[in-house]
Parts: structure tokens; sequence; C-alpha cells
């Protein structure tokens, strides 16, 4: 099994993640006429199918304990449907998301519910396993806190905001980012009880159960859709080849700064804030700066 063994490849192992997590919803805003429901399919299918080649490559080098097979086949059973339960919450708030991003997109659908998601993480962790600087973790959730309510008031200072859409928008982004919280203790049981589960076989897991849980979060949101009128899996088979490729094809993991990557390209990818007043503006940049200031602290707190 390939792990990093030097701080330099670990670094630059983050920074990866950090930009396909932050970068990963690009593949949905540039497919049109596509509706989110359908493409989040071709994304749980593609997250599977990724994580599975990796443990089965990277993390099976070496045929020791460690390696990808092997660990599962000695792995205590409680652990790997901990981890399936933890990628079907991890499921159904990435499909928010998703939704979020369709309705208010991602220069503010990423930084809310990832932020509200980093607070509710740190604070559900160190009840669980109280550990870190305290002072350092409260002043980096009041950070994180601080961003998403800037991020909120610049979304709310565009001219197209205030209506019934847009405030739904938000409340989705609420809803995803305490799920995409909460998600993580179950993960973290699969990795430290009894004979826990390695990096690979997690991912594998995890996004096995976000793949089952789609037969029941998906075709819920597919018969009661967020936005629109419900839509029939026929027309899956119907999208545009892109939606297919670029669901399938995304490259995923999990990095805190996702959200200032995701910010960036909705600002100047998309141009999300075209034409948007000073205000709007102001409340963007200090979105940014105590977003870092919070994943600056938080790191601080845990080093």
């Amino acid at each position: 099994m390939y792990t990093p063994h030097t701080l330099a490849i670990a670094l630059m192992m983050m920074i990866t993640s950090a930009v396909c997590w932050g970068s990963w919803a690009n593949t949905f805003k540039g497919v049109k006429n596509y509706r989110f429901e359908l493409f989040y399919w071709d994304y749980a299918v593609g997250i599977f199918l990724i994580s599975l080649v990796l443990a089965l490559t990277m993390g099976s080098t070496g045929n020791d304990a460690n390696s990808f097979l092997n660990n599962v086949h000695s792995a205590d059973n409680a652990n790997i449907i901990s981890t399936m339960v933890g990628g079907a919450i991890f499921n159904l708030a990435n499909l928010l998301l998703v939704a979020a991003i369709d309705m208010a997109g991602l220069a503010i659908a990423f930084p809310v519910s990832i932020g509200i998601a980093l607070v509710v993480g740190v604070v559900s962790s160190y009840i669980l396993q109280p550990k870190g600087n305290l002072v350092l973790l409260a002043i980096g959730v009041v950070c994180a806190v601080i961003a998403v309510i800037m991020d909120g008031k610049a979304y709310g200072s565009l001219p197209i905001a205030g209506g019934a859409v847009s405030k739904k928008s938000i409340v989705t982004c609420i809803v995803s980012g305490v799920l995409m919280g909460l998600w993580a203790p179950f993960v973290a049981r699969g990795m430290t009880h009894g004979n826990p589960l390695g990096p690979y076989s997690i991912a594998v897991f995890l996004t096995l159960g976000a793949l089952l849980s789609c037969s029941i979060w998906n075709v819920y949101f597919m018969k009661k859709p967020l936005v629109g009128e419900p839509v029939d899996f026929s027309g899956y088979f119907k999208g545009p080849a892109a939606g297919h490729v670029l669901g399938v094809a995304i490259s995923y993991a999990i990095g805190q700064s996702a959200p200032m990557v995701a910010a960036l390209w909705g600002v100047f990818a998309w141009k999300e804030f075209a034409g948007a007043g000073s205000r709007a503006k102001l409340y963007l940049a200090g979105m940014f700066v105590f977003y870092c200031f919070a994943i600056l602290l938080v790191a601080k707190a845990n080093g």
C-alpha cells in the first residue's frame, strides 16, 4: 500500500486534493441542459470506480496485511457497515450541495456548505475526542462562521437574489453543510476500532455506500426535485455524452481549502458575480480572508 513518506509529498497530495475537490463541480457547470439529478448518477459511479481503481493499484503494492484485499478480509464487518453509513450521509450532503450549486452557483454553494461542515466537523470531533488547542479551535470556528455569513451577504447583495429560489438555495447549503459535517465520525470509527479499515479500503466502502444510497436519495429528488419538474430516469439515456463522460471522469479527494478553489472558479471562470456592486465584492473578499484564517487556526490547533 502506497503512503507518502515525506512531508513534501504529503503536502503536494493535500494541495492536489483541495484543487480536485474544489474543481470537480465545474464538470456539472460545463454541461448544458442536463439535470443535476441525472448527472449525479454519473458522479456516484465515477467516485466509486476511481476509488476502486486506486485501491487495486496504489493500495495493493506489496502483498502484506495493509494491502487492499488483505485489509478488507481482516477488517471487522462493523467497520465496513459504519463506513458505508457514513458514505450514505455524505452522499445526501453532496447531492444537496450539487443542487445548491445548480441554484446559487459555485462561489456561494461551496463555501457556505463546506464552511458549515467545517464548523460541525470540528465541534463534533472535539466532543467525541477532545484534542488540540481549544482556544485556537474556537477562534477558527468563529472565523468559519463569519466567512459563511459574509458569503451569504455577498449573495444577498446580488440584484437577482432575494426571491424564493435564492432563500431555498441558502437553506439547501445549510442542510448540506450540517450533514457534510456529520458523516466523518462514522468513517473515523471504521479506521480506529477493532480491526480497522485502511485508507484505500475506507475510500472504496465510503463511495460504495454513497453509490448504493443513490437508489434512495437521488430517486427521491428525481420525483420531488428542489427546482423544476420531476425527471424520469429515461432522461439519463437521452443526456449528452459530455455529461456522462464528465460525471464519471471526476477526480475526487477531500481538502478543507477546496471551498476557496471552488469560489475562485465561480468568481473568475464562471463570472457568477459579474456586474455585482462594491458591497457584494467586499463581502466576498471578507469571506476569503476569514475562511483562510479559519483553516490556518484549525490546522494550528491540531498541530
